[in-house]
């Protein structure tokens, strides 16, 4: 964990956003929503050398700063690899973890993104809800069908708003307190119908911290430090091609 990461952790408390578990594909569009196995492992163990400490997202809400060094790790769309391979990380280290699901995909596959002609992966099914919710972590709402809110009619946007906490309430006999903004997509209407819908917060990707002052339903996000520097990498190698073409 940088020196710049521990004092923005300071300031309030970060909301660590991850996708997949896995070393990124050749082929896919977006590598910096992997993160290899051994590099979250080691991001664990640095924020638990840093002195962080786990922290649901409902300790967000109350926080003044972050004095105590709290953390949130999240997860979007429900991949079976977060799953099978970081469950034993998560464990060893001190964390829980939040889950962002898609209901209308459980047990197929991130169709959202291979209609962008990004690799396909498989997402947890029932049985691995559980599992994952045995293991001590909490699951929230990534909407229905993984849309772009913005994009949507009133009666589509409350449908996977609305819909999407019904069902997973209902398939696992839990509250779905927790909503995130699928492809961080969303404006005011979008907000007032989570809020309508009866979450308690929403997580977006603006970058940034998070407390007591952040409104609930735009709580800001950190994407890990070396997602960030593989982003980097690829946008330089984009930009010398370009000045090499032209």
């Amino acid at each position: 964990m940088g020196a710049a990461q521990r004092r923005l952790g300071r300031r309030g408390v970060p909301l660590f956003a991850y996708h997949k578990i896995a070393p990124p594909p050749p082929e896919t569009r977006d590598p910096f929503l992997y993160v290899s196995l051994r590099r979250f492992d080691a991001q664990l163990a640095a924020l638990r050398n840093a002195g962080f400490a786990s922290a649901p997202l409902n300790e967000v809400r109350a926080a003044k700063g972050n004095p105590q060094r709290k953390a949130v790790i999240t997860f979007d769309d429900g991949c079976r690899n977060v799953l099978e391979h970081g469950l034993e990380s998560l464990t060893r280290h001190g964390f829980r973890a939040i889950q962002f699901v898609v209901p209308a995909f459980m047990g197929r596959r991130n169709e959202w993104d291979i209609a962008k002609g990004d690799s396909p992966e498989e997402l947890m099914d029932d049985a691995g809800i559980r599992q994952w919710l045995a293991a001590g972590h909490e699951i929230g709402s990534h909407s229905l069908t993984h849309r772009n809110l913005r994009q949507l009619d009133k009666a589509d946007l409350r449908s996977e708003i609305f819909d999407s906490k019904k069902s997973l309430e209902d398939r696992f006999g839990i509250r779905v307190e927790h909503f995130c903004y699928p492809f961080g997509s969303w404006n005011e209407s979008v907000r007032d119908a989570v809020a309508e819908a009866g979450y308690a917060t929403a997580s977006t990707m603006d970058f940034g911290v998070s407390d007591s002052a952040t409104p609930p339903f735009e709580l800001r996000r950190i994407i890990p430090l070396s997602s960030m520097e593989l982003l980097g990498k690829i946008r330089h190698r984009l930009a010398r091609k370009i000045r090499k073409i032209s």
